[in-house]
This record gives structure tokens, C-alpha cells and sequence, in this order.
């Protein structure tokens, strides 16, 4: 009994960690840490969907402005760089917020920033889409009118989700999220 501790050996690890140590970088151990790091239930939140809502139809407005011949008013170059900059922007904050960033860089008040962006983003959108939907006229391009009247109102859909995304990042700002029967009692 005196050689005991001589002859154990204890190794804790994972079924997960320890694949992907036999295998080196194989692809599985790749996906594994990748999915890890992924926060799947933020895809399937309301935010996120108004997410990818907003990237698709944003995507879908600049490119129905961009397929048009966009330099004849001035507005549209407004509309265009709007779209392309928070098309931009928000497919950034949509893989930051699904990667987990926030817990990489705690120092940023994420509830805040994302609140503000979104409220910014509507303000910008609103305006864009007053500009785009001032500037469609029938007479004007005939064979365009439906890509100008289509942005205009891609560019509203695309509006009243800025809108809901920056009043659920105001509901995530204010409050902890819970319910009444979970919620804290300020002392």
C-alpha cells in the first residue's frame, strides 16, 4: 500500500476534448469548438430573426437600387449608402452577438450599444426610405418604376424591423430580461 499514489494516474477530460485531441485538427473537433462557441439559442430569439430579416430585405433594397440607374436623383445615392452601410454593419453585430463578443469584450454595455445602434439605424432608414419613396415617379423611368417602388417599400418593411429591433434592444436595456415572479427586488 505504501507505492499506491505512485501507481494512479487521473486524467479528466471530456468524450469531446478527448476526439479531438486524437485527431488532431481533425474536421470534427473543428465543428465541435465552433458550435461551442456559438450562441444557438440567440438564433432563435425574436431579435435575431429581425436580424436576418433585416439583412436579407436590406440586401434586397440596396440591390434593387443598385440595378436601377440610381445616379440620376441625388436621393438615391442617400438610399444606396444607407442600405450598403447598415447591410454592413448589422450582418458585423449579428455574428459578434452570435460568436459570443459581448463576453470577449465586456467592457462595451452591449444592452446600450445595440439599443442605440438600432435606434440610429431606424433614423437613417426612415430618412432613406422618405427619400427613396419621394424620388419614385411613373413618368420619370418608366422601365425602372417597379425597382424604385419596390425599394421604397423593401425599405419600409426593412424600416418597421429597425423599429421592433431597437424596441426589444430598449426591453433588453431596461430590464433583466426576467418576469415578474423571476425578477430582482431593488433594496
Amino acid at each position: 500500500m505504501a507505492d499506491f499514489p505512485s501507481k494512479v494516474a487521473t486524467e479528466t477530460s471530456s468524450p469531446h476534448s478527448q476526439g479531438s485531441q486524437q485527431g488532431g485538427n481533425s474536421l470534427r473537433g473543428l465543428a465541435a469548438s465552433v458550435t461551442i462557441r456559438m450562441d444557438l439559442s440567440f438564433i432563435r430569439s425574436i431579435p435575431a430573426i429581425l436580424m436576418m430579416a433585416e439583412i436579407f430585405l436590406g440586401m434586397l433594397q440596396w440591390a434593387l437600387i443598385a440595378s436601377a440607374p440610381y445616379t440620376a436623383l441625388p436621393a438615391y445615392g442617400w438610399v444606396l449608402f444607407v442600405a450598403i452601410t447598415l447591410w454592413i454593419l448589422t450582418t458585423i453585430l449579428f455574428f459578434m452577438i452570435l460568436f459570443g463578443a459581448q463576453q470577449n469584450l465586456s467592457a462595451v454595455p452591449w444592452p446600450l450599444t445595440v439599443m442605440a445602434y438600432h435606434g440610429i439605424a431606424t433614423v437613417l432608414y426612415l430618412t432613406a426610405f422618405l427619400a427613396n419613396a419621394a424620388s419614385v415617379h411613373p413618368y420619370r423611368f418608366t422601365y425602372f418604376y417597379g425597382h424604385m417602388a419596390a425599394a421604397a417599400f423593401f425599405g419600409a418593411v426593412v424600416t418597421m424591423a429597425y423599429g421592433a429591433s431597437a424596441f426589444f434592444s430598449y426591453l433588453d436595456w431596461k430590464g433583466d430580461g426576467g418576469n415578474a415572479a423571476t425578477g430582482t427586488v431593488p433594496t
